[in-house]
């Protein structure tokens, strides 16, 4: 399941990188570590609010990490941070 994850994370970032949301570079083999530092702290992910001023918040690590194919993942307090997170910018499912 980490691999699918990590595979659709990538491809939400070099989606979002093509209409100009800038990222810090990230090897796949430390995604997960910095999915679960990212879901875990206060601050929101790389390139959050871009892509919520863009209106495209589906492509966020917080909008995968509640998604029900990856939910798994992450520990309750995580998946309720990017819920929280989405919510507070206007995320629409």
């Amino acid at each position: 399941m980490e691999e699918k994850f990590i595979a659709a994370w990538m491809a939400n970032r070099e989606k979002a990188a093509r209409m100009g949301v800038r990222f810090r570079p990230m090897d796949a083999a430390d995604a997960m570590k910095t999915a679960h530092r990212s879901l875990s702290g206060h601050r929101e992910s790389d390139g959050f609010g871009i892509l919520a001023d863009k209106g495209y918040l589906e492509l966020s690590l917080e909008a995968l990490a509640i998604d029900k194919r990856f939910t798994g993942l992450f520990s309750d307090e995580e998946a309720n941070n990017a819920l929280t997170r989405l919510l507070s910018n206007g995320y629409r499912f």
